[in-house]
């Protein structure tokens, strides 16, 4: 039995070889980095709504342990009886990043302020324990 091997022609090219594991992890670690990016993004610096709250500055610090932020709360009057007495209030805890707006806070409690504010969807350790942000402040009679 007589076995032929076929003859390579030697014009035609070998087939390149073709990297395709190599692109489809590039592709995957890319979309991925996108993907964290996006959220990361969406969910500590989104703004969801921002607006202004009246009321008690009753408390304002800087406290943390590794991250010294700014916090603080306001008294917010909802119901107030005959003799102008508040009779039911909610708190409203704010955070701040801004060393000015801090100062001015600090120097007002005690007072009737409004504040703006911007609610981001999540609390990030590095800005404080709210998602509320107070930007500005006025002082009120």
């Amino acid at each position: 039995m007589k076995v032929r091997f076929m003859e390579s022609n030697s014009t035609t090219p070998l087939p390149r070889k073709r990297r395709t594991g190599t692109r489809i992890l590039l592709i995957t670690l890319l979309v991925l980095f996108f993907g964290i990016f996006v959220f990361v993004w969406w969910r500590y610096y989104y703004t969801y709504s921002d607006g202004n709250r009246f009321g008690l500055l009753q408390k304002f610090s800087r406290r943390g342990a590794m991250f010294k932020t700014y916090e603080g709360e306001i008294i917010l009057s909802s119901v107030k009886g005959n003799t102008n007495v508040t009779i039911a209030s909610e708190k409203f805890f704010f955070s701040v990043t801004d060393e000015g707006v801090a100062q001015q806070l600090n120097n007002l409690q005690g007072h009737n302020i409004t504040v703006h504010y911007q609610e981001k969807n999540s609390a990030a350790f590095w800005r404080g324990d709210s998602p509320y942000i107070v930007d500005s402040v006025k002082v009120e009679p």
